[in-house]
């Protein structure tokens, strides 16, 4: 038998086949892959994977790595025909598993070499007693290791960008790895073959280290931020549950005062007086059924919190929204972009010492493929704009503060939006555009 340090390309065909089967077996199925698709997927897969690296086994040594990377896009292609899995988080799983894969072939052949180096035993059966063991033993592992917890639902990236560090992992550790089978005759790579293998293997081995702590230091992230979530959540409900506490007492005032107004009408004996005061009173009642019905409801009892606010500090607060035109944004986002700006705007009025100016005034509505949130707040002085184009903070400590206008404008971002201010005859404006055509 001719011994080299190539691994056989069959070998390599099935780490391959077999790395993607681990991402496979546990990721969401596409629609339509049943008991019988997924299993003559796989199987056609196998079969595709073994005869194109069969069939270019004898081309010249400069079209491997090439041969390589179409080996990678079948991978690709298996775990995007298979999983319900978008583009970006598909080329993630397709290196991990493309580099799972070469340490598995490396690793079972350097063994099957050494041991039939010592015991002169080179032979397909010898070389098979190897393959299927170690192939077992080693994806097993890798199995236990990728399912021995549970990992928060979307810890995959997501943006195109997030891929330039594990691809460069990828890359760096099969080019290294790899090196001294292409040139043997550089400062990194050898000659020898036990070298090849060792180099080969720990090259491969530090890849998917590198990238298994990267996974699961992008897991612990998203478990923390989705605590984050969880718990601003439970803030905000309780939080709502002291406006709804304010919201009853208040009812309760009223009722108690129409008990006294009720009394008066049943005294009052001239038919005009108690027709005016009859319209009043109806008058209240409608603009209290009109008050932060905006149709959205994160609005509404973002409205009702500041409106309550606002009233025990003397600022009229007026608005104008057609809430469902944000059905399309989270709750989170929704309720700190609303009560950011409106904490802003109230932050300013609290200064001004005529109450009579304190006022504030919201609008939410769109303009042809667009959603417009304007916040107009009369503003006596107007503010300093540093080099971001956001005012300066008033607070004594700027380090600890100024994060509200920062929020706001993150949140427009994060949307594909963007947030302006802009400052005329004594009124603070902020303008938030966001496009409505995006699939969120």
């Amino acid at each position: 038998m001719n011994v080299t340090p190539n691994i056989p390309r069959l070998f390599t065909a099935l780490a391959e086949w077999c790395a993607c089967l681990v991402f496979i077996l546990r990721a969401p199925k596409r629609p339509g892959m049943n008991r019988i698709a997924l299993p003559v997927t796989l199987l056609a897969t196998l079969a595709i994977q073994c005869l194109f690296l069969h069939a270019t086994g004898t081309l010249p040594l400069m079209y491997w790595f090439p041969c390589m990377g179409v080996a990678a896009l079948i991978m690709l292609g298996l775990i995007w025909l298979c999983c319900d899995i978008k583009a970006v988080p598909a080329v993630y799983v397709t290196v991990r598993a493309f580099l799972l894969a070469e340490l598995a072939a490396s690793l079972e052949w350097q063994i099957y070499y050494y041991c039939a180096e010592a015991f002169h035993l080179w032979s397909a059966p010898f070389a098979a007693a190897f393959l299927f063991p170690i192939y077992g033993l080693f994806f097993g592992v890798i199995y236990l290791a990728e399912t021995w917890r549970e990992e928060p639902r979307s810890p995959l990236p997501s943006r195109p960008h997030e891929l330039i560090l594990p691809l460069a992992i990828g890359l760096a550790s099969f080019c290294v790895g790899n090196l001294s089978f292409v040139l043997s005759d550089t400062p990194f790579s050898t000659g020898i073959v036990a070298d090849i293998h060792t180099i080969r293997t720990l090259s491969d081995l530090a890849g998917v280290a590198a990238l298994f702590a990267y996974h699961l230091q992008r897991s612990e992230l998203h478990a923390r931020q989705e605590l984050s979530s969880i718990q601003s959540i439970l803030q905000n409900q309780y939080v709502q549950y002291r406006q709804s506490r304010e919201s009853i007492d208040l009812i309760n005032h009223k009722f108690h005062d129409l008990k006294h107004q009720i009394a008066y009408l049943r005294a009052e004996t001239d038919p005009e007086r108690r027709s005016a005061f009859l319209d009043e009173m109806e008058n209240e009642i409608r603009e209290y059924e009109a008050q932060n019905k905006t149709g959205n409801p994160v609005l509404d009892t973002v409205l009702t919190g500041k409106s309550l606010y606002c009233a025990r500090h003397n600022i009229a607060l007026t608005c104008v929204a057609d809430g469902a035109l944000l059905s399309f944004m989270n709750v989170v986002d929704l309720s700190s972009l609303f009560g950011n700006i409106l904490d802003n705007a109230i932050e300013c009025e609290l200064r001004i010492a005529d109450k009579s100016r304190r006022l504030v005034h919201l609008m939410v509505y769109s303009r042809k493929d667009l959603l417009f949130i304007q916040c107009e707040n009369y503003c006596d002085a107007p503010p300093v704009l540093e080099e971001d184009g956001l005012p300066k903070t008033t607070k004594a400590d700027p380090d600890r503060h100024g994060y509200g206008l920062k929020s706001i404008r993150y949140t427009a971002q994060k949307y594909g939006g963007s947030m302006s201010i802009n400052t005329r005859d004594g009124w603070f404006e902020l303008t938030v555009v966001i496009p409505l055509n995006q699939d969120n």
